[in-house]
C-alpha cells in the first residue's frame, strides 16, 4: 500500500528490521519522542532483537527465509506493509533487500554502517579500515538500494582510530556514534510522497 498521509502533527512511523541482539534497536526505542515512534519490529529469525519489542508492546512479526529468496523478499514486504511506516531502518538486519521488498520501500528504507562509505563496504567494515591503516573511520546512515552499501548517503559521523585499537574496541565506539546518528536521522525525517526528505542541522 502507499505511505499513509502524514500531517504535520504526526510522529513519524518506523517499521525496525533487525536479526540479532538488538542493541540498536535499543537506541532507537529509548529514544523516542514526539518525532517518530517504532510502530513493529520485524525480524528473520527469533532473536533478542524481537524480545526488546515485545517488552515494549510493540507489534513484531518473525519472517524467516525459505527456499524461495523472491518469495521471502514479498512476504517480508507485506510484513512491513501491513504497519503502514513512513520510514523503514535496516538495524543489524543480516539480509539483502532483494527487489520484491525494493520495489515498494527503496526511498524509505535506511541503513547504518559502520565505517565512512563509500570506504570499506561490506560486511567486515571496521576490520578492513583497520587492515587499510586509516586514521579516521565512523558511521554513515544511508538509504538502501539494490547494491551493496551503495545507496545515497544522508549522514555521517567521523571516529578516530586510536594506536592501541583492535577490531572490538574500534567497533564498540564506533556503534556509540551509530546509535546516535541514527536517533538525529530518525528525529529530521520528513515524509514527501513515496521518499523521504532529511536534513540534518549543521
Amino acid at each position: 500500500m502507499p505511505p499513509r498521509a502524514t500531517a504535520a502533527t504526526d510522529r513519524l512511523r518506523v517499521v525496525v528490521l533487525v536479526s540479532g541482539t538488538g542493541s540498536l534497536l535499543q537506541a532507537i526505542l529509548e529514544a523516542q519522542d514526539e518525532r517518530y515512534r517504532v510502530v513493529k519490529v520485524v525480524a528473520d529469525k527469533p532473536c533478542r532483537g524481537i524480545d526488546r519489542a515485545r517488552e515494549r508492546d510493540i507489534d513484531t512479526e518473525i519472517v524467516e527465509m525459505g527456499a524461495d529468496r523472491a518469495e521471502w523478499n514479498t512476504c517480508l514486504a507485506d510484513a512491513v506493509d501491513a504497519a503502514q511506516p513512513d520510514i523503514v531502518v535496516s538495524a543489524g538486519f543480516m539480509k539483502i533487500l532483494g527487489e520484491g521488498f525494493l520495489r515498494r520501500f527503496e526511498g524509505r528504507t535506511i541503513n547504518t554502517h559502520p565505517a565512512l562509505l563509500p570506504a570499506f563496504k561490506g560486511a567486515h567494515g571496521v576490520r578492513d579500515a583497520l587492515e587499510y591503516g586509516v586514521k579516521v573511520t565512523g558511521s554513515t546512515v544511508h538509504f538502501v538500494d539494490a547494491g551493496v552499501d551503495t545507496g545515497s548517503i544522508i549522514a555521517q559521523r567521523p571516529v578516530a582510530v586510536r594506536a592501541d585499537d583492535e577490531e572490538a574496541s574500534l567497533h564498540e565506539r564506533i556503534k556509540k556514534v551509530e546509535r546516535e546518528l541514527i536517533v538525529d536521522v530518525l528525529r529530521a525525517a520528513q515524509p514527501r510522497g513515496e521518499e523521504l526528505f532529511i536534513q540534518l542541522a549543521d
